[in-house]
């Protein structure tokens, strides 16, 4: 089975896939042969991959922040100055993520959101690592590390969701 059919078989599996089978490809940093849905599901089926299928599926750098917990450095990622309208979607499994309604300019060099484009879409963990305490936002579909929420943002949330741009794929509103 190639990786491109063995990720279209796992999504369908998943309820992943548009009906009438698989969408087209996402670009740039996406696992090849993941899609996004034309409407984002309330409920997500939690898909997973070893960590061997994931290598397989993701580019280094991709791979190094959603399933090693990374970080890009600061004003080095593809969407941090990004102004387009559309979606951001998990570049790990396609689903919906963020907004760019919800996106404002925090002056961090990370793209940041003031919440999710669903709430059931994003999971919250406590992170306690380099010993602070902060709350790691991953995807609730694949398990994805997206970044980092905190409590300095601009209204209406006053939420500041710390987004690595190698973890989506920006799809431009048409």
């Amino acid at each position: 089975m190639t990786r491109r059919s063995f990720v279209a078989a796992a999504l369908a599996f998943a309820g992943c896939a548009r009906a009438g089978g698989v969408a087209p490809a996402l670009k740039g940093n996406a696992a090849p042969g993941l899609t996004t849905e034309a409407a984002s599901p309330a409920t997500v089926t939690p898909i997973t991959l070893t960590d061997a299928e994931w290598k397989k599926l993701l580019n280094p750098t991709a791979y190094h922040i959603l399933r090693e917990e990374g970080t890009e450095r600061a004003y080095s990622g593809a969407h941090w100055d990004n102004h387009a309208e559309g979606v951001y979607v998990c570049a790990g499994c396609g689903l919906q993520l963020w907004s760019s309604a919800d996106k404002f300019d925090s002056g961090t060099g990370w793209p940041s959101f003031t919440r999710p484009i669903r709430a059931e879409h994003v999971r919250v963990n406590l992170d306690s690592s380099y010993g602070m305490v902060r709350e790691e936002a991953e995807c609730a579909r694949c398990g994805g590390h997206q970044g980092h929420v905190f409590d300095d943002g601009p209204k209406p949330t006053g939420r500041r969701w710390c987004i690595n741009s190698e973890a989506t794929v920006f799809v431009k509103r048409a």
